[in-house]
């Protein structure tokens, strides 16, 4: 274990050497300064754990050597040693950061306690401080954030399948964050020099589809005034990304599947093959496989799409990511628009976790956004969130104990205006139960 570097500043020279053997006998490596000055000059050279600072010095005083250390960010904690009549002065030093003071005289074991004490309180500190980047390496993964076990699967997934060349298809609703995934794996792949190239398979009319893949040649149609490299050539070294594939016609599928067959290519109005290498990586939000079955897609390129493959969780699956994510996009929104939101308010974290998204993270980004837009306050509010409604049951319980339970729950809740940990605690379960049982009941605090 490194040793303790302790930084003694004093004008007495008997108080310096004092302290100084008392800390050294203690096992602590012990440096000496007679003026504030000399001790901004160490500081700059060497670090220091603690410094046992005089208030009252000649020349630069104590005070103003706190304020100068911590105007340069040292991570130093300071002690301020003070006479009895000074402790306005002390309680001042620690407003400014001091961690403690002495009031003289005062015994060796007292020093030491308070050493003792500063160093626990670092350590603490430091661990605290490595258990959040822990905790935010394994929830961020590339530009995907999550903790659930859902997604903390996914990332597994993706960090085995990147290194390998297989063709992906990810599939998953709407909103789910299938290109952020797409993504991720080519980041994480051999080819992440290489391009990643993106098209919407479902956002491009189908007649311009041919020329943004396969690209053409001048001359090809009235509108190609020059040669124009497509999506499938410009992947070349890196990752071709193909957007709700699903949507693709039959006639393309037909083009496609030559090309991933045989990785060689011609533009439209062209009459040279141009070879190609790249990786496929397809997303859809439609059940291929019963495309397949009513012939809507070809089972040749299905099969040849699907070599490895993976669901992309709903949000309502992963609610734990919620709050992460409404973090992350709090600080996105309020920085492009130079706003100050600190947070959000427990009702209103509590009505977006109650709420079934589906329209998955997209709809709590456009939420998030719209948020920070009509906010007045410097925390989000549920006033400022869009109105949210379950939907209704639309069948009767079956059996008088969850009739019973149903009534009792839903009057804990208004009773309790809908605050969550309110109502948890009176009920006698906690949070996530509550919010099992909400939803169960699919419960509602909107007339």
């Amino acid at each position: 274990m490194a040793t303790t570097r302790i930084l003694i500043v004093d004008d007495e020279l008997i108080i310096r050497e004092s302290l100084g053997g008392w800390l050294e006998r203690d096992g602590y490596s012990v440096s000496k300064a007679a003026s504030g000055e000399e001790a901004l000059d160490m500081i700059r050279k060497i670090y220091f754990d603690i410094l046992l600072v005089d208030i009252k010095m000649g020349g630069m005083s104590g005070i103003e050597l706190l304020k100068r250390v911590k105007e340069n960010d040292s991570d130093a904690a300071v002690i301020m040693i003070t006479a009895y009549g000074s402790i306005s002065t002390s309680i001042e030093a620690m407003k400014l950061g001091a961690a403690d003071y002495l009031l003289k005289p005062f015994d060796p074991g007292e020093l030491g306690v308070l050493i003792e004490k500063i160093l626990n309180e670092n350590a603490k500190t430091n661990e605290n401080l490595y258990l959040r980047d822990q905790h935010r390496e394994r929830t961020r993964f590339e530009n995907m954030i999550g903790q659930s076990p859902k997604m903390q699967e996914i990332f597994s997934l993706i960090e085995d399948i990147a290194p390998i060349d297989s063709t992906v298809l990810i599939s998953g609703e709407t909103g789910t964050g299938k290109g952020l995934a797409a993504k991720a794996i080519h980041t994480k792949s051999p080819r992440c020099n290489g391009p990643f190239m993106g098209i919407n398979c479902g956002a491009i009319p189908e007649h311009l589809m041919e020329s943004e893949l396969f690209g053409y040649q001048k001359g090809a149609f009235t509108d190609a005034k020059e040669n124009k490299k497509g999506k499938l050539e410009l992947a070349n070294g890196g990752t071709l990304f193909l957007d709700e594939i699903g949507e693709i016609s039959m006639r393309m599928q037909i083009d496609l599947l030559r090309v991933v067959e045989d990785r060689i290519l011609y533009r439209i109005g062209g009459t040279q093959p141009i070879e190609t290498d790249f990786r496929i990586i397809a997303a859809t939000n439609k059940n291929i496989e019963e495309a397949v079955k009513t012939g809507q897609f070809r089972e040749d390129l299905y099969y040849r799409l699907n070599v490895i493959s993976f669901v992309m969780p709903p949000l309502r699956d992963r609610k734990e990511d919620i709050p992460l994510l409404t973090e992350q996009f709090l600080f996105r929104f309020s920085r492009e628009m130079n706003r100050t939101i600190n947070g959000i308010e427990r009702e209103a974290m509590d009505e977006l976790m109650l709420y079934e998204w589906p329209g998955n993270i997209r709809e709590l980004e456009n939420a998030v956004e719209r948020a920070v837009v009509v906010c007045k306050e410097n925390r989000i509010q549920s006033k400022d969130l869009p109105i949210f409604k379950p939907q209704q049951q639309d069948y009767p319980l079956a059996g008088t104990l969850k009739e019973v339970e149903q009534t009792h729950i839903q009057e804990i809740l208004e009773k309790n205006d809908w605050n969550i940990s309110k109502a948890a605690r009176v009920l006698g379960i906690d949070r996530s139960t509550l919010y099992k049982k909400i939803k169960l009941y699919k419960l509602s605090n909107r007339p």
